[in-house]
């Protein structure tokens, strides 16, 4: 159970990240559907591209999975150039996701069991 209404997205969520040149891909899974319209509420696609912006984030697709309490998020821009063009040590973009879930979430909304 969550106690506090302010929450990071890893502590309701687990993410997946995945790369094609230089555009990332993460999903992100809700543990539970309770938390589902929440999260869709804020974590948009503007959102996440704000989020990524320092990584030089152009533009961000979001796909929702709303039979499986996921969505998916397809960066472009982000991985430096993808792994044949990047020095970067994470060139795939597998840490990424971590740092998605680090994005606070408002629970406030979601009425207690």
């Amino acid at each position: 159970m969550v106690e506090s209404s302010i929450v990071r997205l890893y502590d309701i969520a687990h993410a997946r990240a995945g790369d094609k040149g230089n555009r990332l891909n993460i999903s992100v899974i809700l543990f539970d559907e309770k938390y589902w319209s929440a999260v869709c509420d804020q974590l948009t696609a503007e959102r996440v591209n704000e989020h990524f912006s320092f990584r030089g984030a152009i533009t961000t697709k979001r796909y929702l999975l709303p039979n499986l309490y996921a969505m998916n998020f397809v960066m472009d821009n982000v991985l430096e150039g993808g792994v044949n063009s990047s020095l970067n040590l994470d060139s795939h973009g597998k840490t990424l996701s971590f740092y998605l879930l680090e994005i606070p979430i408002d629970l406030s909304s979601i009425k207690a069991e």
